[in-house]
Protein backbone atom coordinates (compact mmCIF):
# COMPACT_ATOMS: atom_id res chain seq x y z
CA UNK A 1 0.00 0.00 0.00
CA UNK A 2 1.44 3.15 -1.31
CA UNK A 3 0.43 5.33 2.17
CA UNK A 4 1.69 8.95 0.81
CA UNK A 5 -0.32 8.20 -2.59
CA UNK A 6 -3.30 7.51 -0.76
CA UNK A 7 -2.64 10.56 1.80
CA UNK A 8 -2.10 12.61 -1.45
CA UNK A 9 -5.37 11.56 -2.91
CA UNK A 10 -7.37 12.22 0.26
CA UNK A 11 -7.96 8.70 0.93
CA UNK A 12 -7.20 6.86 4.25
CA UNK A 13 -3.49 6.71 4.77
CA UNK A 14 -1.49 5.05 7.95
CA UNK A 15 0.99 8.26 9.08
CA UNK A 16 2.86 5.48 10.67
CA UNK A 17 4.25 4.88 7.52
CA UNK A 18 7.64 4.45 6.92
CA UNK A 19 7.95 6.86 3.80
CA UNK A 20 6.31 9.82 5.64
CA UNK A 21 7.37 9.66 9.40
CA UNK A 22 10.61 9.86 7.12
CA UNK A 23 9.31 13.39 5.43
CA UNK A 24 7.82 14.31 8.69
CA UNK A 25 10.83 14.16 10.52
CA UNK A 26 13.17 15.75 7.92
CA UNK A 27 10.95 19.01 7.71
CA UNK A 28 10.55 19.04 11.80
CA UNK A 29 14.13 18.87 11.97
CA UNK A 30 14.00 22.21 9.57
CA UNK A 31 11.61 23.59 11.89
CA UNK A 32 13.41 23.54 14.81
CA UNK A 33 16.63 24.95 12.87
CA UNK A 34 14.42 27.64 11.47
CA UNK A 35 12.28 28.43 14.53
CA UNK A 36 15.35 28.60 16.78
CA UNK A 37 17.43 30.93 14.39
CA UNK A 38 18.72 34.22 15.59
CA UNK A 39 18.47 35.69 12.48
CA UNK A 40 15.46 34.23 9.78
CA UNK A 41 17.25 32.08 7.83
CA UNK A 42 14.46 31.04 5.15
CA UNK A 43 17.13 28.66 3.47
CA UNK A 44 15.90 26.19 6.14
CA UNK A 45 12.31 25.81 4.74
CA UNK A 46 12.71 27.22 1.60
CA UNK A 47 13.48 23.90 0.58
CA UNK A 48 10.30 22.26 1.69
CA UNK A 49 7.51 24.85 1.46
CA UNK A 50 6.25 25.98 -2.70
CA UNK A 51 7.19 29.54 -1.86
CA UNK A 52 5.92 30.66 -5.36
CA UNK A 53 5.60 34.23 -4.87
CA UNK A 54 7.92 36.91 -3.78
CA UNK A 55 8.29 39.15 -0.63
CA UNK A 56 6.77 36.89 2.19
CA UNK A 57 7.67 36.85 6.06
CA UNK A 58 7.12 34.09 8.62
CA UNK A 59 7.49 35.25 12.14
CA UNK A 60 8.25 31.73 14.02
CA UNK A 61 7.85 29.35 15.46
CA UNK A 62 5.69 27.92 12.67
CA UNK A 63 4.99 24.28 12.40
CA UNK A 64 4.04 21.89 9.22
CA UNK A 65 4.33 18.40 8.42
CA UNK A 66 5.78 17.90 5.39
CA UNK A 67 5.53 21.63 3.84
CA UNK A 68 5.90 20.79 0.18
CA UNK A 69 1.58 20.58 0.21
CA UNK A 70 1.77 24.09 0.94
CA UNK A 71 2.09 26.83 -1.85
CA UNK A 72 2.22 30.69 -0.70
CA UNK A 73 2.31 33.15 -3.41
CA UNK A 74 3.53 36.74 -3.37
CA UNK A 75 3.27 39.69 -0.21
CA UNK A 76 2.37 37.10 2.25
CA UNK A 77 2.70 37.57 6.47
CA UNK A 78 2.12 35.21 9.03
CA UNK A 79 2.72 35.78 12.62
CA UNK A 80 3.96 34.34 15.37
CA UNK A 81 2.46 30.53 16.15
CA UNK A 82 1.57 29.51 12.66
CA UNK A 83 0.40 26.13 12.65
CA UNK A 84 -0.07 24.03 9.27
CA UNK A 85 -1.14 20.48 9.06
CA UNK A 86 -0.61 19.96 5.71
CA UNK A 87 -1.62 16.02 4.95
CA UNK A 88 -3.35 17.56 1.71
CA UNK A 89 -3.01 20.38 -0.36
CA UNK A 90 -2.99 24.16 1.46
CA UNK A 91 -2.87 26.88 -1.21
CA UNK A 92 -2.46 30.34 -0.01
CA UNK A 93 -3.34 33.55 -2.89
CA UNK A 94 -1.70 37.03 -3.00
CA UNK A 95 -1.70 39.55 -0.17
CA UNK A 96 -2.37 37.21 2.75
CA UNK A 97 -2.11 38.55 6.39
CA UNK A 98 -2.14 36.14 9.26
CA UNK A 99 -2.60 36.47 12.87
CA UNK A 100 -1.14 35.08 15.53
CA UNK A 101 -1.57 31.75 16.74
CA UNK A 102 -3.47 30.48 13.14
CA UNK A 103 -4.23 26.79 13.01
CA UNK A 104 -4.86 25.67 9.59
CA UNK A 105 -5.48 21.73 8.86
CA UNK A 106 -6.71 19.32 6.62
CA UNK A 107 -6.03 16.02 8.60
CA UNK A 108 -9.07 14.48 9.59
CA UNK A 109 -9.90 10.84 11.44
CA UNK A 110 -12.66 8.69 10.92
CA UNK A 111 -16.11 8.36 12.69
CA UNK A 112 -15.41 4.66 12.56
CA UNK A 113 -14.08 3.77 15.79
CA UNK A 114 -12.43 0.36 14.27
CA UNK A 115 -10.36 2.63 11.68
CA UNK A 116 -9.35 5.18 13.74
CA UNK A 117 -7.89 2.33 16.45
CA UNK A 118 -5.73 1.07 13.71
CA UNK A 119 -4.43 4.71 13.21
CA UNK A 120 -5.99 5.40 9.77
CA UNK A 121 -6.74 9.61 8.80
CA UNK A 122 -7.54 11.05 5.46
CA UNK A 123 -7.15 14.74 4.22
CA UNK A 124 -9.25 17.32 2.84
CA UNK A 125 -7.32 20.49 1.13
CA UNK A 126 -7.26 24.06 2.21
CA UNK A 127 -7.98 26.92 -0.22
CA UNK A 128 -7.07 30.74 0.71
CA UNK A 129 -7.52 33.25 -1.83
CA UNK A 130 -6.24 36.67 -2.15
CA UNK A 131 -5.81 39.54 -0.09
CA UNK A 132 -7.22 37.47 2.59
CA UNK A 133 -6.64 38.54 6.73
CA UNK A 134 -6.87 35.91 9.17
CA UNK A 135 -7.16 37.43 12.69
CA UNK A 136 -5.10 35.46 15.68
CA UNK A 137 -6.41 32.30 17.54
CA UNK A 138 -8.66 31.67 14.35
CA UNK A 139 -8.75 27.84 13.77
CA UNK A 140 -9.35 26.80 9.69
CA UNK A 141 -11.05 22.98 9.80
CA UNK A 142 -9.78 20.41 6.84
CA UNK A 143 -11.73 21.11 3.07
CA UNK A 144 -12.33 24.59 3.97
CA UNK A 145 -12.54 26.97 0.60
CA UNK A 146 -12.07 31.01 2.07
CA UNK A 147 -12.60 33.52 -1.23
CA UNK A 148 -10.79 36.72 -2.13
CA UNK A 149 -11.19 39.22 0.47
CA UNK A 150 -12.82 37.87 3.24
CA UNK A 151 -11.64 38.96 7.28
CA UNK A 152 -11.94 36.13 9.66
CA UNK A 153 -12.23 37.62 13.02
CA UNK A 154 -10.36 36.89 15.95
CA UNK A 155 -10.84 33.13 17.88
CA UNK A 156 -12.93 32.02 15.20
CA UNK A 157 -13.68 28.19 14.00
CA UNK A 158 -13.85 27.76 10.82
CA UNK A 159 -15.83 25.02 9.36
CA UNK A 160 -17.36 25.67 6.54
CA UNK A 161 -16.87 27.33 3.19
CA UNK A 162 -16.05 31.33 3.44
CA UNK A 163 -17.86 33.89 0.49
CA UNK A 164 -15.31 36.21 -1.31
CA UNK A 165 -15.59 39.70 0.24
CA UNK A 166 -17.39 39.11 3.60
CA UNK A 167 -16.19 39.10 7.43
CA UNK A 168 -17.20 35.59 9.35
CA UNK A 169 -16.59 35.48 13.11
CA UNK A 170 -17.74 32.94 16.04
CA UNK A 171 -17.20 29.33 17.04
CA UNK A 172 -18.34 27.95 14.29
CA UNK A 173 -17.41 31.07 12.49
CA UNK A 174 -20.91 32.48 10.62
CA UNK A 175 -21.48 35.17 8.12
CA UNK A 176 -20.83 38.90 10.13
CA UNK A 177 -21.21 41.39 6.97
CA UNK A 178 -19.99 41.76 3.52
CA UNK A 179 -17.57 44.13 3.04
CA UNK A 180 -17.98 45.89 -0.57
CA UNK A 181 -21.13 47.95 1.31
CA UNK A 182 -21.25 51.92 1.26
CA UNK A 183 -20.22 52.45 4.70
CA UNK A 184 -17.01 50.12 4.55
CA UNK A 185 -15.95 52.00 1.54
CA UNK A 186 -16.87 55.72 3.69
CA UNK A 187 -14.74 54.33 6.92
CA UNK A 188 -11.87 53.30 4.39
CA UNK A 189 -11.44 56.38 2.73
CA UNK A 190 -11.34 57.99 6.15
CA UNK A 191 -8.82 55.87 7.25
CA UNK A 192 -6.78 56.43 3.98
CA UNK A 193 -7.44 60.47 3.97
CA UNK A 194 -5.15 59.99 7.64
CA UNK A 195 -2.19 58.99 5.78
Amino acid sequence: MDNKKRMLEGRLYLPSDEILTKEREYAHNLLYKFNNSYKLDYYNIEELLNLKGKNYEIIPPIFFDYGYNIEIEDDFFSNTNLVILDEAKVKIGKNVLIGPNVSIYTACHPIDAQLRKQGYEYAKPVNIGENVRICGNVTINPGVSIGDNAIIASGSVVVKDVEENTMVAGNPARFVKYLDNKKDNEITQKLKGDL
